[in-house]
C-alpha cells in the first residue's frame, strides 16, 4: 500500500512537471457573486483557457449587463463597424489586465461602482479552440458615513470677579453717601427744632403777639 501511494505521488508530480514544461495552466473556476461598498473598486476574475501564451488576437470578450443589455466590457482586436462601445454607464471604469488574458485568464477591473451597478452580467468569449460563456453578479451596498461624536457646547465662561466688583462699589459708596445726607438733614432739623425752642423760652412774651 505504501509502495502505491509513493508511486501515485511520483506520477502526480511528473504530470504537473510535464504541463509546467509544456506552457499548461491549471484553471480553477467557480461561482462569482461579488459584494462591494459603494464608491469602492472590485476586480472580476475568472479562468476561460488552461492554456499560456494566448494570442490575444484570437480572443474575443463581450459582457452584458442583464436583462437591460447594457456593455459592460467589449474586446476585439478586429476593426469592425458594429464593434459596440461600452455603456455610459461603465464608459472609463473598467480595465482589462491584458497579461492576465495571456495566462488564459480574465481580470475585469471596475472602478468607483456604484449602486446601479449591481445586477446580473453575462459574459461570451471566442477563442480559437471554442468558446464559453461566463455569469457573474454584483451586488452594491450604499457607503454608510461614519456618525461624528458629539461635541458638548462650550460653556460659557464665568465672568471674572473683579468685573462684578466696580458696580458693587459703586452701590456701596451711593448708599454711603444718601446715608451721610440723611444723617445731615436729621442733626440740622433736630437742631433747628433745639434752637426753636430754647428762643422760645427765652422771649416768652412773642408768643402773645
Amino acid at each position: 500500500m505504501e509502495g502505491w501511494t509513493a508511486s501515485s505521488l511520483l506520477c502526480l508530480l511528473a504530470v504537473r512537471l510535464f504541463c509546467g514544461a509544456a506552457g499548461v495552466t491549471e484553471c480553477h473556476d467557480r461561482a462569482l457573486d461579488i459584494q462591494a461598498v459603494e464608491g469602492s473598486n472590485v476586480t472580476v476574475e475568472w479562468c476561460f483557457s488552461s492554456r499560456a501564451n494566448i494570442s490575444i488576437s484570437s480572443l474575443k470578450i463581450h459582457c452584458l449587463m442583464d436583462p437591460e443589455l447594457k456593455v459592460f466590457y467589449h474586446l476585439d482586436d478586429i476593426v469592425r463597424m458594429d464593434k459596440e462601445p461600452p455603456h455610459e454607464q461603465f464608459a472609463g471604469r473598467v480595465q482589462c489586465d491584458k497579461d492576465a488574458l495571456r495566462t488564459g485568464r480574465v481580470q475585469l477591473h471596475l472602478s468607483r461602482v456604484q449602486m446601479n451597478d449591481s445586477g446580473r452580467y453575462r459574459c461570451r468569449m471566442f477563442t480559437g479552440s471554442g468558446r464559453k460563456v461566463k455569469p457573474f453578479s454584483l451586488s452594491i451596498t450604499a457607503a454608510v458615513d461614519e456618525p461624528k461624536p458629539l461635541t458638548p457646547e462650550p460653556e460659557p465662561e464665568p465672568e471674572p470677579e473683579s468685573r462684578g466688583r466696580p458696580g458693587l462699589y459703586a452701590g456701596l459708596g451711593l448708599a454711603a453717601v444718601a446715608a451721610v445726607v440723611l444723617a445731615l438733614c436729621r442733626c440740622l432739623y433736630t437742631h433747628k427744632w433745639k434752637l426753636l425752642k430754647l428762643h422760645q423760652e427765652l422771649h416768652p412774651e412773642e408768643l402773645h403777639l
